[in-house]
């Protein structure tokens, strides 16, 4: 019965050294970059519109990130556009990029209507794109991320 405590804090301390001997090994990511390269709208009615917006994804770490898919809202002029899950797998090469076209839906009464008229004739739009990038494979499955910019209208396709 003696040995019992000094067990039990030889096996504590031997889970901490576990613990903490893993969260080294854990890989760290850094978040990936998203940027819009332009925006097209592809089918639409007064109710909903359909819109590709190309994407260029940038890779900061020293490891390829297999992509299953992308969880992301995406603001325009400060009011949200869309939101929505991508489901389209695609690889961004280790301290590389690639490109990608999300397709998004939106509702012309809460969306586009609003962008209309906060655009005053401008023809630059400033958007922000987060969420949660999903990785194929590997200890970390989520990165999430937050990105912004302006997209020049007069490069929408």
């Amino acid at each position: 019965m003696k040995l019992v405590a000094p067990l039990r804090a030889a096996a504590a301390a031997v889970l901490l050294i576990v613990v903490a001997g893993c969260s080294t090994l854990a890989p760290k990511l850094e978040s990936p970059r998203l940027q819009i390269v332009s925006v097209a709208m592809t089918s639409g009615d007064i109710f909903s519109q359909n819109f590709l917006v190309h994407l260029k994804v940038e890779n900061p770490n020293d490891r390829e990130l297999p992509i299953k898919g992308i969880d992301y809202k995406l603001f325009l002029q400060g009011d949200s556009f869309a939101e929505g899950f991508s489901a389209r797998p695609f690889v961004v090469p280790a301290l590389g990029d690639t490109e990608f076209d999300l397709t998004v839906r939106t509702n012309f009464v809460s969306s586009v209507a609003r962008l209309l008229t906060r655009l005053n004739g401008k023809t630059k739009v400033e958007y922000i794109i987060e969420g949660t990038v999903a990785l194929q494979s590997g200890l970390i499955r989520n990165i999430p991320f937050q990105d912004s910019g302006t997209v020049d209208l007069a490069t929408v396709r």
